[in-house]
């Protein structure tokens, strides 16, 4: 819940280099409020709009694409992707950040494995907030865009889980401790092969690793990189979700897409494969965003 994270957000209105003003709760657990006079609803549904200036025009994953997401990732297929992104947050973490956190599905499976951790799940979507604000009692869920700034209390967090989504690696590194660790799953060329021909997929690059690593250059230093593959035994209806879920679902054409699904056999062997990368972060000076 927020209540839980709170003291680790801080206001994204007032909020001024190092001179953060923190967030506080309402007496009916319904609003959080700076000592300044900003205030922020808290939904029905559990989470709470932090986004500021332009942020909103990023609408991020829609209520389809959540819906798609919340079936795959429900049947299980991922659950090895899960296990590493928790193997990899290290044990005795305290606050651990989601970034595009979806569903809640991989931060709720990190908050399982580390008991006494508190989660934040941020994202753009407030599909995917109302969503991940019900996956996992110590989640606190809040909408806001990462490349607009984090309302997060420079050095407040742990660890950063990052899973097919976008990074900004200056503000990962304000935002966790000294040596904090950030997790990383990037797909690799092979991650769902079978699919990108038949169905008109979007393809991976074969560099993506490399070029992760070199986004990070300077903020991070690299820690562990291993490679995960596995097979997945897909029904139509599994593939389908698979597709609605990711940026596939908003290119290409959707009727002939339909169309060559329908000659899929009902069940297919579809190749998992991913790169789970393990950073930490060096001790740079903390900085604001300049966006804020």
């Amino acid at each position: 819940m927020l209540t839980d994270v709170v003291d680790a957000l801080v206001c994204p209105q007032c909020r001024a280099r190092e001179l953060d003003s923190g967030l506080g709760v309402g007496d009916t657990d319904r609003t959080l409020w700076c000592d300044r006079g900003h205030s922020f609803d808290v939904a029905r549904q559990g989470y709470v709009s932090l986004l500021t200036g332009d942020g909103g025009k990023f609408s991020g994953d829609s209520a389809e694409m959540i819906a798609a997401r919340e079936v795959f990732l429900g049947e299980g297929h991922f659950d090895p992707i899960a296990a590493a992104v928790s193997a990899g947050v290290p044990e005795g973490s305290d606050v651990v950040l989601d970034v595009g956190v979806g569903t809640g599905h991989y931060l709720a499976a990190v908050l399982d494995a580390h008991a006494d951790a508190r989660g934040i799940g941020v994202d753009v979507s407030k599909f995917a907030a109302r969503r991940a604000a019900r996956s996992h009692p110590r989640l606190g869920s809040v909408v806001a865009d990462i490349w607009s700034g984090l309302p997060v209390r420079s050095g407040a967090l742990s660890a950063v889980t990052c899973v097919f989504a976008p990074r900004n690696a200056g503000e990962l590194n304000r935002v966790l401790v000294d040596d904090g660790v950030l997790v990383v799953v990037t797909p690799t060329s092979r991650h769902q092969r079978e699919l990108r021909g038949p169905l008109g997929l979007i393809g991976v690059e074969e560099d993506k690793t490399r070029r992760l690593g070199e986004s990070l250059s300077g903020l991070f230093e690299p820690v562990a990189e291993s490679p995960l593959e596995y097979s997945m035994m897909l029904s139509r209806n599994d593939i389908d979700a698979l597709i609605g879920m990711g940026p596939s679902a908003r290119h290409g054409d959707p009727v002939a897409r339909a169309a060559a699904l329908a000659q899929f056999p009902d069940t297919t062997e579809v190749t998992a494969s991913v790169t789970v990368s393990i950073y930490r972060a060096t001790n740079q000076p903390r900085r604001a965003s300049a966006s804020l």
